[in-house]
């Protein structure tokens, strides 16, 4: 291993060193860095994803992968140093900004105020007695799973807050039951994003709505933006079949690559996490244990976070109103002023929330519920709350030195103009069937990389409408491309290592982040080819889509039968040689 890092750590250098041969003069214009750098476009995020898989430490990967971004913005014929100092300087700069992007600064601190009402919860007794309410239904490994899975489903409305909420209520029985922490955060990830993606009302419709209707606009049509998102919602394969997959897992008790080898490691000696796990976050620690002597009841947590998820859903339509309200869209005015509770008028107000602040809000009001019932029942003293409070979000914090890198990363590749440039590559004469897996392809490639399925919606969507009505002006085969632009964004946002939500999975899920990655990945790129050659492609052919999605989904429970193989069928001899059988919690 430390040979290879060496190696790779020698290669990189000089390409780094003879970089300035290469390229003459930096520019901020992205269409000239595109043109400019061309392959090199690739270089910074193949450095993060590269190095976080070899080294398993996703700091210093993300560090590196922003510097060599930041070192070649700096070349501007000056000399191989000056680049070096300015790239450093650089770097402070995007992480700088970074912070100050209110949404960003809104998801921290989210992030930060969720751990501290998991911490006041777990002081107060709610987190275990829940656990064992649960622990009445989720009798089995699999019963585990299914549960985690349909409160997945449940918390439909945002991919951050099914992350943070659903992981730290399951983790505890998941432990107890011995299902490895790195299947629990695949299926609190693998229900966010895609879950979240297709909901008829979230965060996310209002921005995929946006997209759609400038994308028709280009082409000048004005049609019903809604009308083609719900449209595409069966086309969405990879987010069906995903949850699919889930379930068929779950049932059978089969898993393959090295979920399969967590898993057995999990059953056979209770260990959830692999010896070397470095979990994102530990906030069940002896620090947040129940005071001792306390009656425990699921109400301490029911109401927290029962607060948190109304106070989110009334937040995301406060907020969203206020803004449009405030905006200059005649028609959405009146439609909240006409109808300010019918369906359209909750999915537009969701639409044009600002999600990263009211979630903040939420979670600060969930913190007050849970320090007054907390002081109500005598449980801890107001010091003694807040500094549980203060100690839960201690826990997160390196979440928050993550997320910045790996926004300064996305700051720093769309500078560079990394997306543009696989679009222009990937994108040449593409035969009419294809052109719907084509754009799945690319949705992946670039979300993979870059860790932005927003970022890689708005760069394919605006290209992919006039390129598909060019190839073959048919509103269904039209409905079809727009999905795959879809599809293809949440793939990377679910299984790249740079990708927000993958990282708050791991925090939520309390679980080593690189292990997470690694067992995820197999699973998506089984789900991702499945989603082209039983999906993409044959609806490409004029299949309809009422047969193919059974189809593609019968093929998904083939897939895990074949592939996979019994958790539980473990060798006789396999098992009398593990001398552990303590159930490892969080470290």
């Amino acid at each position: 291993m430390k040979r290879r890092m060496r190696l790779f750590l020698a290669i990189l250098l000089v390409m780094l060193f003879s970089a300035n041969v290469a390229f003459a003069e930096g520019t901020d214009n992205v269409a000239q860095n595109v043109q400019r750098f061309g392959f090199w476009t690739l270089l910074p995020p193949l450095v993060a994803i590269l190095l976080a898989f070899i080294s398993k430490n996703v700091v210093l990967s993300l560090f590196l992968g922003v510097f060599t971004g930041t070192f070649l913005l700096s070349l501007n014929g000056s000399g191989i140093f000056n680049a070096l100092l300015n790239g450093f300087l650089l770097i402070i700069n995007k992480v700088l900004s970074s912070m100050a992007d209110p949404w960003n600064a809104g998801v921290i601190l989210q992030c930060l105020t969720i751990g501290g009402v998991i911490a006041l919860i777990s002081k107060m007794g709610g987190a275990k007695a829940i656990a064992e309410s649960l622990a009445k239904r989720a009798k089995s490994p699999t019963s585990v799973q299914l549960i985690t899975w349909l409160l997945g489903i449940i918390v439909f409305f945002d991919d951050y807050a099914n992350s943070l909420i659903v992981g730290p209520i399951m983790r505890p029985i998941a432990d107890k039951m011995k299902v490895s922490r790195e299947k629990l955060s695949f299926i609190v990830d693998a229900t966010a994003a895609p879950v979240t993606g297709i909901a008829l009302i979230s965060t996310w419709v209002g921005y995929e709505i946006s997209l759609i209707k400038d994308g028709y606009s280009a082409i000048g049509q004005n049609v019903n933006a809604y009308g083609i998102f719900v449209a595409s919602v069966p086309y969405r394969f990879y987010n069906i079949l995903i949850l699919a997959f889930i379930a068929f897992v779950a049932i059978s008790l089969r898993d393959f690559g090295p979920m399969l080898k967590a898993e057995r490691r999990a059953r056979t000696t209770g260990k959830v996490l692999s010896d070397n796990a470095k979990p994102m976050a530990a906030i069940n620690t002896k620090e947040f244990e129940p005071v001792k002597g306390i009656k425990m009841s699921i109400w301490n947590a029911i109401v927290p976070i029962g607060v948190l998820m109304v106070a989110a859903l009334l937040g995301f339509y406060y907020n969203g109103y206020n803004a449009i309200m405030s905006g200059k869209d005649k028609e959405l005015i009146n439609l909240l002023k006409t109808s300010p509770m019918s369906f359209d008028a909750i999915r537009e107000a969701f639409g044009a929330s600002d999600a990263s602040v009211v979630l903040f809000q939420a979670a600060l009001l969930a913190s007050l519920v849970a320090i007054a019932m907390g002081v109500g029942k005598k449980i801890f003293t107001l010091g003694e709350a807040i500094d549980t409070w203060i100690n839960g979000m201690k826990s997160l914090v390196i979440t928050g030195v993550i997320l910045l890198l790996a926004w300064s990363l996305s700051s720093t590749i769309k500078e560079l103009g990394t997306a543009q440039y696989l679009v222009s590559v990937l994108s040449d004469e593409i035969p009419r069937f294809l052109l719907p897996s084509i754009i799945f392809v690319m949705g992946s490639i670039i979300s993979f990389a870059t860790g932005t399925s927003f970022g890689t919606m708005g760069i394919l969507m605006p290209l992919t409408i006039p390129l598909a009505y060019a190839i073959y002006p048919n509103p269904q085969y039209m409905v079809i491309c727009v999905s795959s632009v879809l599809t293809g964004a949440i793939f990377g946002d679910h299984c790249s290592p740079i990708s927000d939500t993958t990282i708050l999975s791991s925090m939520g899920t309390s679980c080593d982040h690189m292990d997470h990655v690694n067992t995820q990945i197999w699973y998506s790129i089984v789900v991702g080819i499945i989603t082209v050659l039983f999906g993409y492609i044959p609806v490409g052919l004029g299949v309809p889509v009422y047969i193919e999605l059974p189809v593609a989904i019968i093929i998904t429970a083939l897939t895990v039968y074949l592939l996979g193989k019994p958790v539980d069928n473990i060798k006789a001899a396999e098992i009398n040689n593990v001398k552990s059988t303590k159930v490892v919690t969080d470290q």
